[in-house]
C-alpha cells in the first residue's frame, strides 16, 4: 500500500511542477522563441511554483528522469537553492541521461559564484577530451564565460588556448557546431535573465 501512496505522490508532484503547459518542454530555448507576452506569463508562474515546492519535492523529482529533472533544476534556480549545488553538479558530472544538462549549467550560472565555476570546470576537463560525446560541453562553457564576466575571473581561458581542450574538441570527429564561444555565453545569458524574471515572482527567494 505505501508504494502506491508513493507513486500517487509522485504522480502528483509531476502534474503539478513538471507537464502543466508541457513546461518541462520550454525551459530552455524555446523560452526566447515566446512572445513576450507568453514568456512574462510563463516566467510568472514558474517563479510562483519555485515559491511553493519543498526541498523534499525537489529531491524527488532530481531522482527521476530528464523531465522531471529539468523541470527541478529551473525551479532550483529561481528559488536561489543553492543547497543543491553539489546535487546538480554530481547529476551534470555524470551526464547519465539526455536534454537536461543544460538546465543544470543554467543553474549553476543563476547561482554565479567560483564554487560553480569549479563544476563546471571539472565538467569541461571531463568531456572535453572526448570529442567523439557531444553532451553539454557548448552550455557549460557558456555557463562558465558567463560566470567569469560576473565574477572578473578568467576561469574559461585555459581550455580556449589556441589548440586548446576547447579547439580539440571542436575540432575532433564527429563534425560539429562552430559558433564563437560568445555566442553560447550570450544564450546562456538570456536564459539566466529568464531566471531573473520568474525570481521576481517567487515568494521568500532564498537568495
Amino acid at each position: 500500500m505505501r508504494r502506491t501512496d508513493e507513486e500517487q505522490e509522485q504522480h502528483r508532484l509531476i502534474r503539478r511542477y513538471v507537464t502543466p503547459g508541457r513546461r518541462y518542454l520550454k525551459l530552455g530555448g524555446a523560452l526566447l522563441g515566446m512572445s513576450e507576452r507568453d514568456r512574462d506569463t510563463f516566467l510568472r508562474k514558474l517563479g510562483r511554483a519555485a515559491g511553493e515546492i519543498s526541498p523534499r519535492e525537489l529531491g524527488a523529482l532530481l531522482d527521476r528522469g530528464w523531465r522531471e529533472c529539468t523541470a527541478a533544476a529551473w525551479l532550483i534556480a529561481v528559488g536561489g537553492r543553492t543547497e543543491f549545488r553539489e546535487r546538480l553538479g554530481g547529476l551534470l558530472l555524470a551526464s547519465q541521461g539526455p536534454f537536461v544538462g543544460q538546465a543544470y549549467c543554467v543553474s549553476l550560472a543563476s547561482f554565479g559564484t567560483s564554487a560553480d565555476a569549479d563544476i563546471l570546470k571539472a565538467y569541461l576537463d571531463r568531456y572535453l577530451p572526448r570529442p567523439d560525446l557531444h553532451y553539454d560541453q557548448t552550455a557549460a562553457l557558456g555557463a562558465l564565460l558567463r560566470l567569469d564576466a560576473k565574477l572578473g575571473a578568467d576561469h574559461a581561458a585555459r581550455f580556449l588556448t589556441p589548440g586548446g581542450l576547447w579547439q580539440q574538441w571542436v575540432d575532433g570527429p564527429p563534425s560539429k557546431d562552430r559558433e564563437a564561444p560568445d555566442a553560447y555565453r550570450a544564450f546562456i545569458g538570456r536564459l539566466c535573465a529568464c531566471v531573473d524574471v520568474a525570481a521576481k515572482h517567487c515568494p521568500d527567494r532564498l537568495t
